[in-house]
């Protein structure tokens, strides 16, 4: 993948983002889950005390064989149920509290439900780091002369801080739409096998609001099926990029030699024209934005699930999510080093 190519993911990649759907960390999830669970079951009677506790307490200590997980993962399409049979080896007598009633989707939806709650809080950070370089931006150079452009042609004057607004004003509304889709997908996922929570009998409910409560995660209903949520958190993701795409092609445009609004240094070089002084970063910020927004439809077609679970839709998310928050961080990185990197920008 791309993004963790051994020379392209450095101009790509994030490492703090990806840190975050790595294998340790969502394996770190599927443990969380199984523990909060083994608890609820013996809170609510559903096993015998100590057993959920015991159980809990191997859970939380328990040594995953990765290589069996991926051999297992390639045969079973997911790495569920490998992963629970080596719980409850590791259990002994206390298996009964392991996974009792829940279903692979559980755990891997509650699992990324944990991720995405880690990724709005380091998007947050970035955009709030980004916000407050451009009005560092503005402090400095805000009163500069621009020309204003509509449709690529002269228009009449502006100034750098009229510019500058527009590539802040959309960054506000970006984190309040973050805050609004927390609801939608910082959700515990407990459907058991078909979306019901049948294997917990009348304790369901219970259950599930005490691992909401352990998880840090909110108590809403079963969404086995209902992947809205998730499409609104990608097109979120692709609206941020877009508009760092938007801030990337004003500064390359900025750059260009005979318009001269800007001057960055550090800029790429070229292996046959030295004299060039390519606006990478610029460049990279329009690339992401419109590969996350190819994304989107991607999202959009997961969203049909058939009956009660669907495989190749619930695949889909696994392949695109990761990839559009990933390119999202790399994106943020991207516009506050450009920030970071303006020597003059607009005239007298």
């Amino acid at each position: 993948m791309i993004l963790n190519h051994p020379w392209l993911g450095a101009l790509f990649g994030d490492p703090e983002m990806s840190a975050l759907w790595s294998a340790e960390r969502q394996l770190d999830h599927y443990l969380a889950f199984e523990t909060a669970l083994a608890l609820a079951l013996e809170t609510t009677g559903r096993v015998l005390s100590p057993q959920g506790q015991l159980a809990a307490d191997v859970i939380e200590s328990a040594d995953i064989d990765i290589a069996s997980l991926a051999k297992s993962t390639q045969r079973d399409g997911l790495p569920i149920p490998d992963f629970v049979k080596q719980l409850r080896t590791q259990s002994g007598v206390n298996a009964g509290a392991v996974h009792t009633g829940a279903t692979s989707q559980d755990v891997m939806d509650t699992a990324l439900a944990l991720t995405l709650k880690d990724v709005s809080n380091l998007v947050v950070t970035k955009v709030t780091a980004l916000d407050a370089a451009l009005a560092n931006l503005v402090a400095q150079h805000g009163d500069a002369h621009l020309m204003g452009r509509t449709r690529m042609q002269a228009a009449l004057p502006i100034t750098v801080a009229d510019r500058v607004q527009a590539w802040r004003k959309p960054l506000q509304d970006h984190v309040a739409g973050l805050e609004i889709l927390r609801t939608r997908v910082e959700r515990l996922q407990l459907g058991g096998a078909v979306g019901t929570r049948l294997g917990f009998g009348k304790d369901g409910d219970a259950i599930a609001a005490h691992m909401a409560d352990a998880l840090g995660l909110a108590d809403g209903p079963v969404w086995h099926t209902d992947r809205t949520g998730l499409a609104e958190y990608g097109s979120r993701l692709s609206l941020i990029t877009g508009s760092l795409g938007k801030l990337g092609q004003d500064v390359a445009l900025m750059a260009q030699q005979g318009v001269d609004e800007i001057t960055l240094k550090g800029g790429g070089g070229s292996s046959a024209m030295p004299h060039k002084s390519n606006p990478v970063d610029a460049e990279l910020l329009v690339t992401i934005a419109r590969f996350n927004a190819t994304q989107v439809a991607g999202l959009h077609h997961a969203v049909i699930h058939e009956q009660e679970r669907s495989g190749a839709a619930w695949m889909l998310e696994w392949m695109i999510l990761p990839q559009m928050a990933i390119a999202a961080g790399r994106a943020l990185n991207a516009a506050q080093d450009i920030c970071s990197r303006i020597q003059a920008i607009g005239g007298s």
